[in-house]
């Protein structure tokens, strides 16, 4: 199947940045650094929605131990920006106290999200949090974030597909793509 050179979402046009190909690599390897790191440990692998959902997925697959897992839904996209405020829209059912927690995020731009879920899980005394990300953007940071495993670090622009949307389309898109401007 050939790829094309550019796909449309709503009124936007995006080009290739990252393959599947290149992400199934990468998921395997991070899988196996998450095995040799919780193996005999029964980690907790936290998804957060609706993002992270195929990432974690293909992670928890990759992941050759016995492993739980859970979602929390957590919102401050509107369209292509951040709005600045984080709500938890679905939270957990599970008691986090003594448990080795894996957050499994799709992308860490300014840190705001995963900041706020990570002082609110600590507050539940777990034994460790260790976090994962498909997406780094490293010129995005404005809150100092812990990130332990990174897919790929890549440049402050707007992307879809691999779990990823622009106003709930493209999640279901093969690959990376980036916001052709």
């Amino acid at each position: 199947m050939q790829i094309p050179d550019s796909i449309q979402i709503h009124d936007l046009r995006f080009v290739p940045l990252i393959s599947e190909d290149e992400i199934q690599d990468r998921v395997r390897v991070l899988g196996q650094e998450l095995t040799d790191r919780y193996r005999g440990k029964n980690p907790l692998f936290i998804s957060i929605l609706s993002g992270a959902f195929v990432f974690a997925s293909d992670l928890i697959r990759a992941f050759d131990s016995h492993c739980e897992v859970g979602f929390v839904k957590l919102a401050s996209y509107t369209g292509t920006r951040s709005s600045g405020d984080v709500q938890t829209v679905m939270g957990l059912d599970k008691d986090l106290r003594g448990r080795h927690l894996v957050v499994v995020e799709d992308i860490v731009d300014t840190g705001r999200t995963l900041h706020f879920f990570l002082e609110h899980l600590r507050a539940q005394q777990p034994a460790s949090i260790c976090t994962i990300t498909v997406l780094r953007k490293p010129e995005a940071a404005q809150f100092p974030v812990p990130v332990d495993y990174v897919g790929f670090d890549i440049e402050d622009k707007f992307v879809v597909g691999y779990g990823l949307d622009y106003d709930g389309l493209g999640r279901n898109v093969a690959g990376i793509w980036q916001l052709l401007k």
